[in-house]
């Protein structure tokens, strides 16, 4: 009775680790990377994860039951490390995270500031833990506006000693890695003016920004509009910048060195403030404190992938030894073939 059940059990997995039920398995796998195409927010991660488990168990069927692969160990190795990278790959969606977040000179990093992001089932991270407070970047461009290196000045608490703050560089290439996410710097940022509302009804002054949109994308169209508190009408907020840009020449994008004029429309008023300068408009008195920078990162999260290179470098070592085991062992023998077939004809020479 347990040998037919063996015998029955194999059957099954005999047809799970066919080829067509991998074919299968990738038709929908191909399908699932089309719906992901770009990430979108309306596509569930299972169209992914479905499609590898389906081949996961079908390679783990052929493992198990195929004697050309377990019976050769550099076959076996690299069709074991293959399962291992699909099941990672599997984890690592159900496990990632991504967000952005925009970043002003001067302040330190919150979750409360992301934007778009989007968390796998299983994820269990620390991000509530990272810290680090955004300093000034540069940006080289070429000729065309075309962006080069993105240097981007963070600050991050000392290892050495605590209460200090330490300094990093980090860029499109270069990320913050800390708590296992990844933080890398995007073509989004540019400046926020920083500025104080001052009720007339004596009540506490707010202080803030207000984010410009991304510069030089939108070099003609840095304006903004806030609705301060008890009014009833919008100030609207126009950022006249000089900050070398030259299209035709390479330059370098600094905040510090960079100036703005913020033109402020209210109702029938239109002044233009400098730093330092102040309005009374309606219902309180606003003042331009000073020009700020921002700088958008892209947050990143993945377990796994310590774990995928070294499946990865275990997958090829696999084919390598599968193939220098069979032309190690053929080559030998041919060599013995033609010597004797020199040998022979050494013979009728004599």
């Amino acid at each position: 009775m347990k040998a037919e059940m063996r015998t029955q059990m194999r059957t099954q997995m005999r047809v799970l680790a066919s080829p067509r039920v991998t074919l299968f398995g990738m038709v929908l796998l191909g399908m699932g990377a089309i719906l992901s195409y770009g990430n979108p927010e309306t596509t569930p991660v299972w169209v992914l994860v479905v499609p590898m488990f389906m081949l996961s168990v079908s390679l783990f069927c052929a493992i198990l039951t195929n004697p050309r692969i377990y019976r050769r160990k550099g076959l076996l190795l690299f069709h074991v490390s293959l399962l291992a990278l699909v099941i990672l790959v599997a984890y690592g969606r159900l496990s990632h995270f991504e967000a952005h977040v925009e970043m002003v000179a001067g302040k330190a990093f919150s979750m409360d500031e992301l934007l778009r992001v989007k968390s796998g089932v299983l994820h269990s991270g620390d991000l509530e833990n990272v810290k680090f407070i955004q300093g000034n970047y540069t940006i080289n461009y070429s000729a065309g506006l075309v962006r080069g290196l993105t240097h981007s000045h963070i600050y991050v608490p000392s290892a050495a000693q605590e209460g200090e703050w330490d300094s990093l560089i980090v860029g499109d290439d270069r990320p913050l890695i800390a708590e296992g996410y990844r933080f890398y710097t995007t073509f989004n940022k540019g400046f926020s003016p920083l500025l104080t509302w001052t009720p007339d009804d004596g009540s506490e002054s707010l202080s803030g920004t207000v984010h410009m949109p991304s510069y030089p994308l939108f070099e003609h169209k840095q304006d903004n509009r806030w609705l301060p508190p008890g009014a009833n009408e919008e100030i609207r907020f126009w950022l006249r910048l000089s900050t070398g840009l030259d299209e035709n020449n390479a330059w370098v994008l600094d905040g510090e060195n960079a100036t703005g004029v913020l033109v402020v429309s209210f109702k029938d008023t239109r002044i233009e403030l400098n730093e330092g300068d102040e309005v009374r408009l309606g219902s309180g008195t606003l003042r331009y404190d000073q020009l700020l920078t921002w700088m958008g990162y892209k947050i990143y999260y993945d377990p796994t992938l310590f774990m995928l290179f070294v499946t990865s470098m275990l997958s090829v070592l696999g084919l390598f030894v599968h193939f220098w085991q069979k032309f190690g062992v053929i080559l030998p023998e041919s060599k013995k073939v033609i010597n004797v077939e020199t040998k022979k004809k050494q013979l009728k020479l004599n």
